[in-house]
């Protein structure tokens, strides 16, 4: 699980900076202002969760494996897949419809966070 979870934070990290790179220099002039701030908000998420994936990896190295872990990288991916997945599609279609699929993946992001406080305040050292 640890080597999965530093794959996919690396992944996801590589994939965040390309989004990023995308939106600065093919959708700045592309969309508006607003839609722009909003795709950037899914780039800050994307990136900050996918370091959190490597967290996690070396968590459970430190650890060891665990249910709580587990449950946390999982989280953290589908927060990402569905806050910034969906914040990307919004503000390149502005599809408004979108933004109600955006709060699933915030409340993936907190309980993925939730879980990894959880086995922290577990552990006995």
């Amino acid at each position: 699980m640890q080597r999965r979870f530093i794959a996919w934070g690396a992944l996801l990290t590589m994939l965040s900076v390309m989004i990023g790179a995308f939106g600065a220099h093919m959708l700045k002039s592309v969309i508006s202002s607003e839609h722009l701030a909003v795709y950037e908000t899914g780039v800050q998420y994307h990136m900050a969760h996918a370091l959190g994936l490597l967290l996690i990896g070396v968590l459970i190295g430190q650890w060891g494996e665990s249910t709580r872990l587990r449950w946390a990288g999982r989280l953290l991916i589908t927060g990402i897949v569905l806050f910034s997945g969906s914040l990307y599609v919004l503000s390149i279609s502005g599809i408004s419809l979108l933004g109600a699929i955006t709060p699933l993946g915030g409340v993936s992001f907190i309980a993925g966070w939730f879980c990894l406080a959880l086995e922290a305040f577990s552990r006995k050292q």
